[in-house]
């Protein structure tokens, strides 16, 4: 669990917690603004501070820890002393764990918060800073963005207005409203340290703000909020020694969190969307290979057979730059453009093919994924690039044929490119070779780097060879 918990039997030791907050996305700029004056002429932000504090809550969840089978309650030679009085499993337990939220709508009542506050709670307790203490309701969370939405019945609340995440500048001041280790509502200030973020949840859909606002356990769920007093981001994570705060905490852009907050009101879940491409980041071996002349965006490597993808007409090699406009710095950029977006709506991308600019439009859903399979024959070795590996002619023809890579002696040029046994080169620099004579020509017609499209199981990918 990466939540403050008050039972004393946790201790705090992940260098990671997750401990954020969402909030929705308006077309606002996000300005840094200076902080208004007192008479004294101090610079201050309470007058900011009273604004948005009414907004963000304190949320108390409680949850149950499932009975766990005791060993030695289960042990002939404990039985012998103790008979019945030894049950057989330990008895179950609640837990109370602390977070935070944002109102986003005061009218309706929603509050905004994370996926791993709520997750498992039987009953949520959601106060106010004016004391009142309300049950709330669960009406949706994702755990992908780490979002979740939960709704109170009251009157009299006061809501935030949400800023554009997009409009964010490093060096731009937030301040950031939780409830660190359940002391209650503490406020921090800081600045935008980095944008665009990732690596913290493989798993997830992840464009971290990093910020140097001091984060800390139990803020889960508030919110990070500009000079303006619009949320931009909500606080999720930070990384430290035992879980303590040195100046490094992330949250998620609001513009995300609106997204899977829309999906959640309208349908109760979020549907991840795709085009049926597997991708990868541009690297500056494999830009040189390809004779690439951008450095940032997404190579296609593969494109599933009838997907949204294929009909549209993106081929493998294909680097995706934009996506309905918003520039695509990496491969996690488009997944999280792609995966949030409705299933069943339209994405206009822009390409990058053989140094031309290519406008395409795919539908966003599902596609199934479809292997190609084949049988060794026929043996040969490669000399020069690819040392160490031995390849061999993959029986079939058109689209089935390529190289299959029988083995690699580990330790060689081979080896430490890349390349498995297992693998199917497919192409030499976007040029698609279906034998080892097709290989070897291609191999020695290209320059010093070679980008080698490979087959992996049932994914693709580049293989870059120096």
């Amino acid at each position: 669990m990466f939540r403050h918990s008050f039972s004393a039997t946790r201790a705090a030791t992940a260098a990671l917690f997750l401990v954020g907050a969402f909030a929705v996305a308006a077309p606002a700029p996000a300005e840094a603004q200076i902080p208004k004056l007192e008479a004294a002429g101090v610079p201050t932000l309470a007058p900011l501070v009273e604004k948005v504090t009414p907004a963000v809550v304190n949320i108390a969840v409680t949850s149950r820890i499932p009975a766990q089978d005791n060993p030695l309650m289960r042990d002939p030679f404990f039985r012998r002393f103790f008979g019945n009085q030894m049950p057989d499993q330990l008895p179950e337990r609640k837990q109370m764990a602390a977070g935070s939220g944002v109102i986003v709508d005061a009218a309706k009542g929603y509050v905004l918060t994370n996926h791993h506050v709520v997750e498992n709670g039987e009953q949520i307790m959601v106060t106010l800073k004016d004391g009142r203490a309300l049950k709330a309701k669960l009406i949706g969370s994702d755990a992908g963005t780490d979002v979740a939405l939960v709704q109170i019945e009251a009157k009299n609340l006061t809501s935030l207005p949400l800023g554009n995440s997009e409009d964010l500048k490093v060096g731009d001041f937030v301040v950031a409203i939780g409830n660190p280790f359940g002391l209650g509502q503490t406020v921090t200030s800081g600045i935008v340290s980095a944008l665009g973020r990732t690596g913290l949840n493989v798993e997830g859909y992840e464009d971290f703000i990093q910020t140097d606002a001091s984060i800390n356990p139990g803020n889960s769920g508030g919110p990070l909020v500009n000079l303006k007093g619009e949320v931009i981001g909500v606080n999720t994570a930070i990384i430290g020694p035992n879980g303590g705060n040195i100046g490094i905490g992330f949250a998620v852009p609001i513009n995300m969190a609106h997204s899977v907050m829309d999906q959640i009101v309208q349908y109760g879940k979020v549907s991840r969307g795709r085009i049926g491409v597997a991708i990868q980041d541009i690297t500056p071996d494999l830009a040189q290979a390809m004779a690439l002349s951008v450095n940032q965006g997404a190579v296609v490597s593969q494109v599933e057979p009838n997907s949204p993808a294929a009909q549209a007409g993106i081929k493998a090699g294909d680097v995706v730059t934009e996506v309905d406009g918003h520039a695509i710095r990496s491969s996690s950029d488009l997944r999280n453009r792609v995966g949030l977006a409705r299933v069943g709506t339209e994405v206009k991308l822009g390409l990058l093919r053989d140094g031309q600019k290519v406008s395409v439009t795919a539908k966003v859903g599902e596609a199934p994924a479809k292997t190609a399979e084949g049988a060794p024959s026929g043996s040969t070795t490669t000399k020069d690039k690819l040392e160490g590996a031995t390849l061999r002619d993959l029986g079939g023809s058109g689209n089935d044929a390529g190289v299959a890579v029988a083995e690699v002696e580990q330790g060689s040029p081979a080896w430490r490119s890349g390349l498995r046994p297992g693998d199917v080169i497919l192409g030499v620099n976007r040029k698609r070779v279906h034998s080892v004579k097709e290989f070897e020509i291609a191999a020695g017609e290209a320059p010093s780097v070679l980008a080698l499209n490979v087959k992996r199981g049932d994914s693709s990918l580049f293989v870059v060879v120096r």
